[in-house]
């Protein structure tokens, strides 16, 4: 296969606290899409990391009477750990307090010093901490005695003091023609719209040092300012590929990123702010920036005041980590707000897993087994409803490609799934239990069509249940190395007389008690 190359990366999370479910949900979305485009023949860069700088974290590292760089260590490591449990295949972790990030930053600063978009003058306005931006006054509601920002909920507090600006109202038609010029920029659509809307009303210069507090990457030219904690965030995407070293082949190939997944709450930072830094540094902007929504739990957005936040970890231990990866893809459509349950969980195991296709995998594995020696048929000629079955998934391909590279991945699964329910229906009727007694050439036929319709179903899936996957194609006999779209165009892949492994169950049906 030849090699091309795609770059695709979360938000890095802010270690102010532990992992949550909307860490990862992205994280999951990101690795679903890494993990395709590599069994789609692709080289693949995939990265995740923490942002490490800024007041909420000298704030809570204070609180928890640590330096903030050991409060960090502490905090990034459970990230990194969630990247395991999550069976991610990142192949980096970036970290805002690693010097190939602080040489980008200062780069990056400079470059736009040099081409007259920052300037020194002072700030006075509303800022939240929490989410480390600024707010105008009509983005501001008082609520119990506090001011807050309409848009997060979070406190917003009063900041007067000397600052370096970037002047993004200068951008504003620049932006305005590069969205038009690139309609996939930010997707969902309706993303789009809202940034579009936002950037027509007009933007104004915004403040990109602060100097009341000093966790952070000093101004290079004025040490007394620290670089706001978004520029600085921002230009992780690239420190990960060692720039300023433009010529280094990270950065060759794979810059601009094929796509940033985000949340929607900082879809404005992506969308607005970092196309403007780059392209005043006269770099290249992603290609795209897809804002997914939040994960509600039971219709309400998790929060530590309704006691509602649902702890993947705490999930993964009970129910397993590629049955929460399945589900989230499945049960939440990606681009809206996702309501998920435990309730929900369980029939999403119980219906598609265990039922459909962990059913159809253990019921043909143990037909073969009890009837065939445990060997793979060798199949005789094909019938009309053979070939509809085999067609149905290759006509398929192209389609599923395109809902991957639009991140339409619920669709995705809805359609794969949809294959194994065919695939049972396929099992069920031609009924080779009975063909065994009056036409076992015929019965052989369907065996090595199910089978084959097993493994390619299993590539498919395999972006989003990879361990349970590789069993799959353990117990098939079959190597990990041939999980690729490629060979499901091979319909004669499967050796007749090869031999397949003692079966397990795939999936367990939960209580849903």
């Amino acid at each position: 296969m030849s090699k091309k190359n795609y770059y695709i990366t979360t938000p890095i999370y802010y270690p102010s606290g532990k992992p949550h479910m909307g860490h990862a949900y992205s994280s999951i979305i990101a690795d679903v899409i890494a993990r395709f485009k590599r069994i789609d023949g692709f080289s693949v860069h995939f990265l995740t990391g923490t942002d490490e700088h800024g007041l909420k974290i000298q704030r809570e590292a204070k609180k928890n009477n640590k330096d903030p760089k050991i409060f960090c260590d502490e905090i990034s490591a459970t990230f990194k750990s969630l990247a395991k449990i999550l069976n991610l295949s990142n192949n980096d972790f970036i970290r805002t307090t690693e010097d190939r990030h602080y040489k980008s930053v200062k780069d990056i600063w400079q470059k736009l010093e040099q081409s007259g978009d920052i300037y020194l003058d002072k700030y006075s306005g509303w800022y939240s901490v929490s989410d480390e931006a600024y707010y105008d006054n009509d983005e501001i509601e008082e609520k119990n005695g506090s001011k807050i920002s309409k848009i997060s909920g979070s406190k917003v507090e009063w900041v007067e003091e000397e600052s370096y600006f970037f002047k993004l109202s200068a951008w504003q038609n620049k932006l305005l023609k590069f969205y038009n010029d690139n309609p996939n920029f930010i997707l969902p659509s309706s993303r789009k719209n809202e940034v579009v809307n936002f950037v027509k009303k007009g933007l104004k210069d915004l403040s990109v040092s602060r100097t009341s507090f000093t966790w952070g990457i000093p101004v290079p030219s004025n040490k007394k300012h620290v670089i706001y904690v978004w520029l600085d965030a921002l230009t992780n995407y690239i420190s990960a590929l060692n720039y300023p070293a433009v010529e280094n082949k990270l950065y060759v190939n794979f810059w601009p990123a094929d796509v940033h997944i985000i949340g929607k709450d900082i879809l404005r930072f992506h969308a607005i702010y970092w196309p403007a830094f780059l392209m005043a540094a006269k770099l290249k902007p992603p290609k795209r920036v897809y804002g997914h929504g939040w994960i509600l739990s039971d219709d309400k957005k998790m929060s530590k005041s309704l006691g509602n936040i649902l702890d993947p970890i705490e999930i993964i231990k009970n129910f397993g980590v590629d049955q929460l990866r399945y589900y989230l893809i499945k049960e939440v459509s990606l681009g809206n707000d996702g309501s998920i349950s435990l309730i929900n969980l369980k029939n999403c195991i119980n219906n598609d897993l265990a039922n459909n296709y962990g059913n159809l995998c253990q019921r043909v594995f143990s037909f073969l087994q009890k009837n065939n020696s445990s060997k793979i048929p060798k199949p005789d000629k094909f019938e009309k409803e053979d070939k509809i079955l085999i067609d149905e998934l290759i006509i398929k391909l192209p389609k599923l490609r395109k809902l991957v590279d639009e991140q339409d991945l619920n669709s995705y699964v809805k359609e794969v799934i949809s294959l194994s329910f065919n695939s049972n229906k396929y099992f069920n009727d031609l009924e080779p239990w009975k063909l065994k007694k009056t036409n076992l050439k015929r019965m052989n036929t369907v065996l090595y069509c199910i089978l084959n319709q097993i493994r390619s179903i299993s590539i498919l899936l395999y972006p989003i249940m990879p361990r349970s996957i590789e069993k799959t194609f353990k117990i098939m006999n079959q190597k990990n190395s041939d999980i690729l779209l490629d060979k499901i165009k091979d319909f004669n892949f499967l050796k007749p007389d090869s031999s397949i492994n003692k079966t397990d169950i795939l999936f367990k049906k939960i209580d849903s008690d």
